[in-house]
Protein backbone atom coordinates (compact mmCIF):
# COMPACT_ATOMS: atom_id res chain seq x y z
CA UNK A 1 0.00 0.00 0.00
CA UNK A 2 1.15 3.52 -0.96
CA UNK A 3 1.67 6.09 1.84
CA UNK A 4 3.14 8.82 0.25
CA UNK A 5 1.08 11.65 0.65
CA UNK A 6 0.02 13.76 -1.75
CA UNK A 7 1.27 17.36 -3.09
CA UNK A 8 -1.20 19.57 -2.53
CA UNK A 9 0.99 22.93 -3.09
CA UNK A 10 -0.62 24.92 -5.71
CA UNK A 11 2.02 27.24 -6.85
CA UNK A 12 4.99 24.68 -7.22
CA UNK A 13 7.58 26.44 -9.56
CA UNK A 14 7.88 23.39 -11.32
CA UNK A 15 4.32 22.70 -11.92
CA UNK A 16 4.52 25.14 -14.99
CA UNK A 17 7.04 26.27 -17.79
CA UNK A 18 7.76 29.75 -17.10
CA UNK A 19 6.94 29.95 -13.54
CA UNK A 20 9.27 31.61 -11.55
CA UNK A 21 11.42 30.36 -8.26
CA UNK A 22 12.82 32.22 -5.21
CA UNK A 23 16.14 31.89 -5.22
CA UNK A 24 18.30 31.58 -1.23
CA UNK A 25 19.34 35.70 -1.28
CA UNK A 26 15.46 36.95 -2.15
CA UNK A 27 15.92 37.12 -5.97
CA UNK A 28 13.82 35.33 -8.77
CA UNK A 29 15.07 33.65 -12.14
CA UNK A 30 12.93 33.47 -14.91
CA UNK A 31 13.47 30.54 -16.75
CA UNK A 32 12.26 31.50 -20.25
CA UNK A 33 15.45 34.17 -20.28
CA UNK A 34 17.61 33.04 -17.24
CA UNK A 35 17.34 36.77 -15.54
CA UNK A 36 17.46 37.30 -12.26
CA UNK A 37 15.14 39.49 -10.68
CA UNK A 38 14.17 41.74 -7.78
CA UNK A 39 11.08 40.44 -5.57
CA UNK A 40 11.52 41.90 -2.77
CA UNK A 41 8.87 43.81 -1.05
CA UNK A 42 8.96 47.64 -0.35
CA UNK A 43 9.12 47.22 3.55
CA UNK A 44 12.16 44.24 3.01
CA UNK A 45 15.74 45.63 4.39
CA UNK A 46 17.87 45.86 1.03
CA UNK A 47 21.70 45.31 1.14
CA UNK A 48 23.52 49.05 0.10
CA UNK A 49 26.74 48.82 -1.83
CA UNK A 50 29.22 50.65 0.08
CA UNK A 51 29.27 53.63 -1.99
CA UNK A 52 25.91 54.03 -1.59
CA UNK A 53 26.37 54.00 2.41
CA UNK A 54 28.80 56.36 2.33
CA UNK A 55 26.19 58.70 0.16
CA UNK A 56 23.30 58.12 2.53
CA UNK A 57 26.36 59.13 5.56
CA UNK A 58 27.12 61.87 3.61
CA UNK A 59 23.32 63.11 3.20
CA UNK A 60 22.11 61.88 6.68
CA UNK A 61 25.18 63.99 8.18
CA UNK A 62 24.22 67.12 6.59
CA UNK A 63 20.54 66.56 7.21
CA UNK A 64 21.16 66.62 10.97
CA UNK A 65 22.45 69.88 10.53
CA UNK A 66 19.02 71.22 9.45
CA UNK A 67 16.73 72.09 12.18
CA UNK A 68 13.01 71.88 11.28
CA UNK A 69 12.01 74.21 9.22
CA UNK A 70 15.49 76.16 8.56
CA UNK A 71 15.40 77.31 4.74
CA UNK A 72 17.45 75.43 2.10
CA UNK A 73 20.31 76.78 1.26
CA UNK A 74 20.62 78.96 -2.15
CA UNK A 75 22.86 79.46 -4.34
CA UNK A 76 24.26 82.70 -5.39
CA UNK A 77 25.87 83.26 -9.14
CA UNK A 78 28.26 85.79 -7.68
CA UNK A 79 29.38 84.85 -4.47
CA UNK A 80 32.86 82.92 -4.63
CA UNK A 81 34.69 80.45 -1.72
CA UNK A 82 36.64 82.37 0.39
CA UNK A 83 39.92 80.71 -0.53
CA UNK A 84 39.18 81.61 -4.29
CA UNK A 85 38.66 85.37 -3.28
CA UNK A 86 42.05 85.26 -1.57
CA UNK A 87 43.42 84.02 -4.73
CA UNK A 88 41.80 86.22 -7.24
CA UNK A 89 43.23 89.26 -4.43
CA UNK A 90 46.70 87.99 -5.33
CA UNK A 91 47.71 86.99 -2.09
CA UNK A 92 48.78 83.76 -2.61
CA UNK A 93 47.28 80.31 -4.17
CA UNK A 94 44.06 78.47 -3.17
CA UNK A 95 45.66 76.06 -1.04
CA UNK A 96 47.74 78.75 0.38
CA UNK A 97 44.63 80.17 1.35
CA UNK A 98 43.15 77.10 3.26
CA UNK A 99 45.91 77.82 5.60
CA UNK A 100 45.30 81.69 6.06
CA UNK A 101 42.30 80.53 7.12
CA UNK A 102 42.59 77.93 9.30
CA UNK A 103 44.70 79.97 11.26
CA UNK A 104 42.35 83.23 11.84
CA UNK A 105 44.09 85.33 9.81
CA UNK A 106 40.91 86.44 7.39
CA UNK A 107 37.77 87.85 8.30
CA UNK A 108 34.82 88.90 6.58
CA UNK A 109 32.33 91.80 7.64
CA UNK A 110 34.31 91.68 10.84
CA UNK A 111 34.22 88.08 12.09
CA UNK A 112 36.93 85.94 11.97
CA UNK A 113 35.98 82.49 9.14
CA UNK A 114 37.42 79.46 9.76
CA UNK A 115 35.19 77.60 7.87
CA UNK A 116 37.15 76.46 4.68
CA UNK A 117 33.81 76.47 2.19
CA UNK A 118 32.75 79.75 3.08
CA UNK A 119 31.77 81.73 0.54
CA UNK A 120 31.75 85.75 -0.24
CA UNK A 121 29.13 87.99 -1.13
CA UNK A 122 30.03 90.63 -3.61
CA UNK A 123 29.05 93.45 -1.03
CA UNK A 124 31.18 91.60 1.93
CA UNK A 125 34.13 93.29 3.45
CA UNK A 126 37.16 90.67 3.71
CA UNK A 127 40.26 91.31 5.66
CA UNK A 128 43.76 89.74 5.63
CA UNK A 129 46.26 90.44 8.35
CA UNK A 130 44.57 94.12 9.08
CA UNK A 131 44.32 95.02 5.43
CA UNK A 132 40.95 95.08 3.34
CA UNK A 133 41.01 93.22 0.12
CA UNK A 134 39.60 93.37 -2.92
CA UNK A 135 39.02 90.78 -5.64
CA UNK A 136 41.42 92.04 -8.47
CA UNK A 137 41.11 90.96 -12.27
CA UNK A 138 43.68 88.24 -13.43
CA UNK A 139 46.02 89.82 -15.25
CA UNK A 140 49.24 88.16 -17.25
CA UNK A 141 51.55 89.78 -18.55
CA UNK A 142 55.21 88.41 -20.70
CA UNK A 143 58.23 90.85 -20.13
CA UNK A 144 61.44 90.43 -22.62
CA UNK A 145 63.73 91.28 -20.20
CA UNK A 146 66.58 93.01 -20.65
CA UNK A 147 70.32 92.74 -18.74
CA UNK A 148 71.09 94.60 -16.05
CA UNK A 149 67.52 94.54 -14.08
CA UNK A 150 67.51 91.87 -10.98
CA UNK A 151 64.23 89.94 -10.23
CA UNK A 152 63.03 91.39 -7.27
CA UNK A 153 59.67 93.20 -6.22
CA UNK A 154 62.32 95.82 -4.58
CA UNK A 155 66.16 95.68 -4.08
CA UNK A 156 67.80 96.93 -1.39
CA UNK A 157 71.00 97.97 -3.16
CA UNK A 158 69.12 100.46 -5.10
CA UNK A 159 69.99 98.40 -8.43
CA UNK A 160 67.16 98.68 -11.16
CA UNK A 161 64.27 95.80 -10.97
CA UNK A 162 62.39 93.93 -13.44
CA UNK A 163 59.24 95.94 -11.54
CA UNK A 164 60.07 99.52 -13.25
CA UNK A 165 59.78 97.37 -16.62
CA UNK A 166 56.04 96.42 -16.03
CA UNK A 167 54.68 99.11 -14.07
CA UNK A 168 52.35 100.50 -16.23
CA UNK A 169 51.30 97.48 -17.28
CA UNK A 170 48.31 97.48 -15.53
CA UNK A 171 46.46 98.73 -12.44
CA UNK A 172 46.78 95.46 -10.52
CA UNK A 173 49.56 94.43 -8.68
CA UNK A 174 51.54 91.60 -10.48
CA UNK A 175 54.36 89.33 -9.47
CA UNK A 176 57.52 87.76 -11.41
CA UNK A 177 56.75 83.61 -11.82
CA UNK A 178 60.12 82.55 -11.01
CA UNK A 179 62.98 84.15 -11.26
CA UNK A 180 65.92 85.37 -13.63
CA UNK A 181 69.67 86.56 -12.63
CA UNK A 182 71.14 90.37 -13.51
CA UNK A 183 72.37 89.42 -16.39
CA UNK A 184 70.04 87.10 -18.20
CA UNK A 185 68.10 87.90 -20.48
CA UNK A 186 64.72 86.69 -22.14
CA UNK A 187 60.92 85.93 -20.88
CA UNK A 188 59.80 86.34 -17.70
CA UNK A 189 55.78 86.14 -16.72
CA UNK A 190 54.30 88.08 -14.17
CA UNK A 191 50.51 87.72 -12.79
CA UNK A 192 48.14 88.17 -10.04
CA UNK A 193 46.77 84.49 -10.25
CA UNK A 194 48.09 82.64 -7.52
CA UNK A 195 46.97 79.34 -8.77
CA UNK A 196 48.64 79.60 -11.83
CA UNK A 197 51.86 81.07 -10.22
CA UNK A 198 52.18 77.67 -8.19
CA UNK A 199 51.00 75.40 -10.89
CA UNK A 200 54.01 76.60 -12.99
CA UNK A 201 56.77 76.97 -10.31
CA UNK A 202 55.67 73.30 -7.93
CA UNK A 203 58.64 71.36 -7.63
CA UNK A 204 56.45 68.74 -9.03
CA UNK A 205 55.82 70.63 -12.06
CA UNK A 206 57.94 73.05 -13.33
CA UNK A 207 57.11 74.58 -16.97
CA UNK A 208 59.88 74.06 -19.36
CA UNK A 209 62.17 76.24 -20.64
CA UNK A 210 64.52 77.10 -23.79
CA UNK A 211 67.84 78.60 -23.32
CA UNK A 212 69.91 80.27 -25.69
CA UNK A 213 73.86 79.82 -24.56
CA UNK A 214 76.61 81.34 -25.40
CA UNK A 215 79.61 80.12 -24.09
CA UNK A 216 83.84 81.22 -23.88
CA UNK A 217 84.91 78.18 -25.88
CA UNK A 218 83.93 75.39 -27.97
CA UNK A 219 81.42 72.55 -26.53
CA UNK A 220 82.20 68.74 -26.79
CA UNK A 221 79.13 66.19 -27.87
CA UNK A 222 80.24 64.13 -24.83
CA UNK A 223 79.62 67.25 -22.49
CA UNK A 224 76.16 67.95 -23.94
CA UNK A 225 75.83 64.51 -23.46
CA UNK A 226 76.75 64.39 -20.12
CA UNK A 227 73.83 67.14 -19.43
CA UNK A 228 71.41 64.93 -20.65
CA UNK A 229 72.10 62.43 -18.42
CA UNK A 230 72.69 64.70 -15.08
CA UNK A 231 75.05 66.93 -13.62
CA UNK A 232 75.58 66.61 -10.02
CA UNK A 233 75.10 70.40 -8.49
CA UNK A 234 75.77 71.29 -4.57
CA UNK A 235 71.92 71.21 -4.04
CA UNK A 236 71.11 68.06 -6.23
CA UNK A 237 70.90 66.60 -9.82
CA UNK A 238 70.37 68.96 -12.69
CA UNK A 239 68.57 66.82 -15.49
CA UNK A 240 68.18 68.64 -18.96
CA UNK A 241 65.79 67.39 -21.21
CA UNK A 242 67.97 67.96 -24.25
CA UNK A 243 70.85 70.09 -25.42
CA UNK A 244 72.11 70.57 -28.81
CA UNK A 245 74.24 72.63 -30.91
CA UNK A 246 72.26 75.75 -32.44
CA UNK A 247 74.93 76.05 -35.27
CA UNK A 248 77.30 72.85 -35.82
CA UNK A 249 79.87 75.59 -37.50
CA UNK A 250 80.08 77.67 -34.15
CA UNK A 251 80.31 75.08 -31.35
CA UNK A 252 80.27 78.02 -28.65
CA UNK A 253 76.39 78.54 -28.76
CA UNK A 254 74.28 75.87 -27.66
CA UNK A 255 70.43 75.24 -27.02
CA UNK A 256 69.16 74.04 -23.81
CA UNK A 257 66.05 72.81 -22.78
CA UNK A 258 65.00 71.61 -19.14
CA UNK A 259 61.97 71.88 -16.43
CA UNK A 260 64.50 72.20 -13.26
CA UNK A 261 63.84 75.56 -11.00
CA UNK A 262 67.52 75.34 -9.34
CA UNK A 263 68.75 78.51 -8.99
CA UNK A 264 71.06 79.62 -12.11
CA UNK A 265 71.20 76.19 -12.93
CA UNK A 266 72.52 76.83 -16.22
CA UNK A 267 75.31 78.61 -15.98
CA UNK A 268 75.98 76.33 -12.35
CA UNK A 269 75.74 73.24 -14.66
CA UNK A 270 78.77 74.50 -17.53
CA UNK A 271 80.46 75.57 -15.12
CA UNK A 272 81.10 72.27 -13.65
CA UNK A 273 81.93 70.90 -16.80
CA UNK A 274 84.46 73.46 -17.21
CA UNK A 275 82.88 76.56 -19.01
CA UNK A 276 81.98 80.27 -18.31
CA UNK A 277 78.45 81.89 -19.73
CA UNK A 278 79.34 83.96 -21.64
CA UNK A 279 75.29 85.43 -22.75
CA UNK A 280 72.43 83.27 -21.79
CA UNK A 281 68.96 84.13 -23.51
CA UNK A 282 65.62 82.43 -22.42
CA UNK A 283 63.94 82.20 -25.84
CA UNK A 284 60.71 79.81 -24.33
CA UNK A 285 58.85 79.53 -21.24
CA UNK A 286 55.65 77.23 -20.71
CA UNK A 287 55.07 76.88 -24.17
CA UNK A 288 55.83 81.24 -24.85
CA UNK A 289 57.95 82.65 -26.85
CA UNK A 290 59.48 85.92 -28.11
CA UNK A 291 58.16 86.28 -31.26
CA UNK A 292 56.90 89.82 -31.85
CA UNK A 293 58.16 90.97 -28.79
CA UNK A 294 61.71 93.36 -28.56
CA UNK A 295 63.97 93.55 -25.81
CA UNK A 296 62.08 95.33 -22.91
CA UNK A 297 59.14 95.12 -24.09
CA UNK A 298 56.15 93.74 -22.75
CA UNK A 299 52.43 92.39 -23.57
CA UNK A 300 49.02 91.03 -22.22
CA UNK A 301 48.76 87.25 -23.01
CA UNK A 302 45.79 86.61 -25.43
CA UNK A 303 42.74 84.22 -23.96
CA UNK A 304 43.88 81.57 -25.83
CA UNK A 305 47.41 81.84 -24.07
CA UNK A 306 46.10 81.81 -20.91
CA UNK A 307 43.80 79.02 -21.31
CA UNK A 308 46.64 77.15 -22.72
CA UNK A 309 48.45 77.61 -19.71
CA UNK A 310 46.07 76.54 -17.59
CA UNK A 311 45.63 73.20 -18.90
CA UNK A 312 49.57 72.38 -19.19
CA UNK A 313 50.39 68.97 -17.70
CA UNK A 314 54.08 69.34 -17.04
Amino acid sequence: MNTRKPNNRKNDSNSKPGNKRETSKGRTSDKKDGKLKDTKSKGSKTELKPKDIKARGRFIDYKSKLKKGDPLPSFNDHAVRLNKYLSNAGICSRREADVLISTGLVSVNGEIILEMGYKVKPDDVVKYDGGTLKSEKKRYVLLNKPKGFVTTMDDPLGRKTVMGLVKKACKERVYPVGRLDRETTGLLLFTNDGDLAKKLTHPLHKAGKIYHVELNKKVSSEDLKKLIAGIDLEDGKAIFDNAEFVNVENAKEVGVELHSGKNRVVRRAFESLGYKVTKLDRVMFAGLTKKDLPRGVFRHLTEKEVAFLKMLKN
